[in-house]
């Protein structure tokens, strides 16, 4: 065998080994794969180690947030879960920017709550619902790379945690807030930098550039490592998700480019001037008008006229 054919089919055989431990990145995975009930592990190993309790799917729940469009390869990605408690879930991946996202979480689990709950129903049928936001840009200022939330009444004086009575079935039965509020949990996946240590640092490093160690025990990762291969898609599907990936690429690089023109531009004029040159820019670069005001807060009147 000559020299040059022998180099080819080495370089040939060090891709195919790089495409087989190569993973499909979790947005893609959770558009497409994991609302499949034969996928479900995965999911509920992702949840369980994020929830820190083990997490029984029931059903993957329907609902406008979670409907695919036409045009939602720069939308968020969502799905909703009801877990054997008949708890809901709500994961959503976020991969650029939005101005509003922390009010947009809120209408989100306002959505999920009402949506399950029939007309001339007790209160008591309300589901708890679990808001995980898989965040790809900075929504703010912090040392950690995960945040939890919940609302919590705890005396003024005294310090303690308020147990609500209530009554079921004739008994009465004492719960915390925390048992019946929202919680949120927000993963801040950019400022994960250390080394995976435990199985949530292993998920979070997954997510952030999709790598799974080859001897993972981790929940839902063990099971990635066999349903979430790249080398498993068809060549038709493999070249769908690589324009997807190339579509964040572009998308991350457009309004990037548009800030620091705008901050360039608008500098000398003040902040607001510097908001409306990167929409100008953003509009100048072909993205759409919704996806402009999500990103810099102005309405879409005021992107038309500019």
């Amino acid at each position: 065998m000559k020299k040059n054919e022998s180099d080819l089919k080495s370089m040939e055989e060090q891709e195919k080994k790089e495409l087989q431990d190569r993973y499909i990145r979790f947005d893609w995975a959770i558009k497409r794969l994991l609302r499949q009930k034969a996928n479900f592990d995965v999911l509920e190993g992702f949840l369980t180690v994020m929830l820190r309790e083990e997490i029984k799917i029931e059903e993957i729940l329907e609902s406008e947030g979670n409907q695919e469009s036409a045009d939602d390869k720069f939308n968020r990605v969502d799905i909703k879960a009801l877990n054997s408690k008949g708890e809901i879930i709500i994961v959503e991946i976020q991969n650029t920017r939005e101005i509003h996202y922390l009010e947009r979480i809120l209408y989100g689990v306002a959505k999920a709550i009402t949506e399950h709950i029939s007309l001339g129903e007790g209160y008591q049928e309300i589901k708890k619902v679990y808001s995980i936001s898989i965040l790809y840009f900075d929504i703010g200022v912090g040392d950690d790379y995960i945040y939890h939330g919940q609302n919590h009444f705890i005396g003024v004086h005294t310090g303690d945690h308020l147990r609500v009575n209530t009554r079921e079935r004739n008994v009465i039965v004492s719960r915390l807030p925390a048992e019946v509020f929202p919680e949120y949990i927000l993963v801040r996946v950019n400022e994960f930098d250390k080394a995976a240590l435990t199985p949530l640092d292993e998920w979070i490093k997954y997510l952030k550039d999709g790598t799974i160690r080859p001897d993972t025990t981790t929940p839902g990762l063990r099971e990635a490592r066999e349903k979430l291969k790249y080398y498993s898609m068809s060549p038709g599907e493999r070249l769908v998700y690589d324009r997807h990936i190339d579509d964040i690429i572009i998308q991350n690089d457009a309004i990037d480019t548009a800030k620091l023109e705008g901050r360039i531009e608008g500098k000398a004029e003040g902040k607001a001037e510097g908001v409306r040159q990167v929409a100008a820019n953003l509009k100048r670069m072909g993205m759409d008008i919704d996806s402009i005001a999500n990103s810099t807060g102005l309405s879409k009147d005021e992107i038309s006229s500019l």
